[in-house]
């Protein structure tokens, strides 16, 4: 059985210990599921989300870790490409054989039961990167794509690289 591990705010241990984790993540293909990764050997590797998960102002986040069966059909790819469809064992394998393993994810397209469900833990909240792999470095963009009105720091961005569609 593959241990996998999922990030979800601290406000739904008691949801997720009673009933599961539920499928509502929008997947590739139009899939409904829940987005993982695999408890590899490396902490940072395994929860390297949750810095960029934090970005959508959830203050806390746990990590639910579970069981899949070695075969069950997942999808796994890095975040900014389309995915492959494998079994759960050897989309584990494919994560741990990468040099650089930031920004793969596991997609399950069904809910998680309760009963699959074989720990939940507290972890470092400032594990992970922001925004994408290899960020530092590189200057902020100053769409409002990437830096939407109302986000902290945006408007100090926009104005600083002369976002042409600054729209004050």
């Amino acid at each position: 059985m593959t241990m996998l591990v999922h990030i979800t705010a601290a406000k739904n241990i008691r949801s997720v210990r009673r009933r599961g984790i539920r499928a509502v993540s929008g997947g590739h293909e139009g899939a409904v599921g829940v987005y993982c990764l695999p408890a590899l050997p490396s902490y940072q590797t395994t929860h390297q989300w949750i810095r960029e998960l934090r970005r959508g102002g959830q203050r806390t986040l746990v990590a639910v870790y579970f069981r899949v069966p070695d075969d069950e059909p997942v999808q796994v790819g890095h975040y900014s490409r389309f995915p492959t469809h494998l079994g759960s064992t050897e989309a584990a394998a494919l994560i741990a054989a990468q040099p650089d393993p930031r920004g793969y994810e596991f997609f399950i397209p069904r809910p998680i039961k309760a009963g699959e469900i074989h720990r939940i833990r507290t972890v470092n909240q400032l594990t992970g990167w922001r925004y994408m792999p290899d960020a530092h470095g590189r200057p902020p963009c100053a769409c409002p794509i990437c830096n939407p009105r109302g986000q902290y720091g945006a408007a100090k961005i926009r104005v600083a690289f002369g976002d042409p569609d600054d729209y004050r």
